[in-house]
């Protein structure tokens, strides 16, 4: 019986499973087509290599495909520097022309009433350059390097190739090679070494169908031939650049220039670090002063990731549209965290693996801010401008200028969880406040030598001094700092001390100067980028980029002219980056 009703169900349902299972097909919609439509392509057979590119010179054909419906004879019109290849297309469904510039050009068809325009995007026709060296590093003086070279040419026009290469550079012989002027496509310098270090430029200028193109210019990131430390430096308004620490122990006549890794400083890059294989670029964006930023919305700073070659760059943390004085002003890197000071009110915490990540305070809290310090109301106020920090034996050093301008030391014990109006005086940590009444802008500290070099903050000067921790940290007044002011060519590091000069970057309270100290453990030697503000006088050094040796207190210009900011040192030696 049991069976019997089973078979009777199904049989049942069978009808029901039919009518379910019918598909609804949905009726095809018909939109409504312009009543004068085209397409343009490159024909692949003509031009296979290059049939996606719009370049100068190339065939473009254009098809009417209007409705059948939409009468009268198709007019084309493709702008200025168009040429038909046939002009007896004109009036046809199907017609080709080519362009002598390059641009963005407007195409109209009209067939009877109606017209249709679209734009067409010409390029110009660029030598693409390839550079092959037989090395894993271009070596100064010993890798050889070749190149090749396609041109996009569309219509096949005689084409002229001169190459001109840096100075010194030798051909296989070590003979000079200076210059190569090639008649075809294949006809190619012959291998070359170069004999200086840094971003060696090859340009290369075509003179195509008796027409000169844009010159095309390649660097070339020639390596030192022995593996040192690498300075990297965040050039104002430009790069961030990179540069071989030799110690000067370069042959005499081998020059060491910079490497342009081609990725933007930003505005006001004030500190850069590094940490295994990565450049950590803080920008404190346009307005690194006081505005009255009364909606919270014009902060633009932000901290890039940047790879040792230039060749990755990646956002870790953005303050775009918030709040100007929470841009990352200064930093430091302590094991797997970053820590950067915003403009006046303490410092935040973030992982050296974050990434893309926009600032806010509930993801990112205080790690300290001023209120949460004993020292609040003895010594250290709410206006108090960050300046450098950094850990000192285990021991943290926290520089700040306008309202409180002093350097406090705290240990991560010292932080209160809960804010104070004014700290307990009974309760300042041990390490207390040093520098007192000294507007210290930058330092680094090196204890192997148990010298502290530092940048002193005048209303209207930047001396660098050094002495020793214990000499530091007893200092009391400007007269301390300047009797420990190193030289160079018998001059202070100073700017702005007559009417006759610009008035130092910012404003007298919050005045950018040296903005940061790196060390190189090999050479045993500091460096700074000093901006002396006006032009070069008996009194001050020149710009550029100075070096002090620790062991010897003898101070050298590295590179001389370029206005920086943050510096940073890779002291795993290589022979590149």
């Amino acid at each position: 019986m049991k069976t019997n009703f089973l078979k009777t169900l199904l049989i049942a349902l069978l009808p029901i499973c039919a009518v379910s299972c019918i598909d609804n097909v949905p009726e095809e919609e018909v939109l409504p087509r312009d009543a004068v439509s085209f397409d343009y392509y490159i024909d692949q057979k003509t031009e296979p290599k290059y049939y996606l590119d719009y370049y100068v010179d190339s065939y473009i054909t254009f098809v009417n495909t209007s409705p059948e419906t939409t009468n009268g004879t198709p007019h084309w019109d493709f702008g200025e520097n168009s040429v038909l290849v046939d002009p007896s297309e004109q009036g046809q469904d199907t017609i080709r022309c080519y362009y002598t510039k390059a641009g963005t050009y407007k195409v109209k068809l009209t067939v009877g009433d109606y017209s249709k325009e679209q734009v067409v995007m010409i390029a110009p026709i660029k030598p693409i350059v390839t550079i092959k060296i037989a090395d894993p590093v271009c070596e100064v003086r010993s890798s050889l390097v070749t190149f090749e070279v396609e041109l996009p040419n569309p219509q096949n026009k005689p084409a002229v190739f001169n190459w001109t290469f840096p100075a010194d550079t030798k051909n296989v012989d070590d003979e000079d090679y200076a210059t190569f002027q090639g008649q075809g496509i294949d006809d190619l310098p012959a291998p070359v070494k170069f004999s200086h270090v840094g971003s060696q430029q090859v340009a290369l200028n075509v003179v195509l169908g008796g027409e000169e193109l844009e010159t095309a210019t390649m660097n070339v990131q020639v390596g030192y031939n022995e593996a040192v430390p690498t300075l990297y430096y965040a050039v104002q308004g430009g790069r961030i650049m990179a540069h071989k620490l030799t110690g000067g122990k370069q042959p005499a006549d081998m020059n060491i220039s910079s490497y342009d890794l081609g990725v933007s400083s930003g505005q006001h890059p004030f500190n850069i670090l590094f940490k295994d294989s990565s450049l950590y670029v803080l920008d404190a964006g346009k307005q690194f002063y006081y505005v009255n930023d009364v909606d919270g919305v014009l902060g633009d700073g932000k901290i890039s990731v940047v790879s040792k070659d230039g060749k990755k760059v990646e956002t870790m943390i953005s303050n775009a549209g918030q709040a100007a004085f929470d841009d990352p002003f200064y930093g430091y890197i302590d094991g797997d965290y970053l820590y950067y000071a915003n403009r006046n009110t303490g410092i935040m915490k973030v992982k050296l693996t974050d990434r893309d990540k926009v600032y806010n305070i509930n993801e990112y809290p205080y790690f300290v801010r001023h209120n949460h310090l004993q020292y609040y109301g003895n010594g250290l106020a709410y206006g108090a401008v960050s300046r450098n920090f950094a850990k000192i034996n285990g021991v943290w050093h926290w520089s700040t200028c306008h309202t409180s301008t002093n350097t406090f030391c705290f240990m991560d014990d010292d932080i209160l969880k809960d804010p104070v109006t004014t700290g307990d005086k009974t309760l300042l940590p041990e390490e207390g406040i040093i520098c007192p009444s000294i507007k210290v802008g930058s330092f680094y500290y090196s204890t192997k030598h148990d010298k502290v070099v530092f940048c002193a903050m005048e209303m209207t000067a930047n001396v660098v001094s050094v002495c020793t921790y214990a000499e530091w940290k007893a200092m009391q007044s400007g007269g301390d700092v300047t009797k420990k002011a190193i030289k160079f060519d018998g001059k202070n590091f100073e700017s702005n001390l007559d009417n006759n000069l610009p008035a130092v970057e910012g404003t007298g309270v919050e005045s950018v100067g040296i903005t940061q100290i790196a060390y190189d453990d090999v050479n045993e030697c500091v460096y700074f980028a000093y901006r002396n503000n006006g032009t070069s006088t008996s009194s001050r050094p020149d710009t550029g980029i100075y070096c002090y040796n620790l062991n010897s207190g003898e101070v050298t210009c590295l590179i001389k002219g370029v206005s920086a900011y943050g510096v940073a040192v890779n002291n795993t030696p290589s022979k590149l980056f």
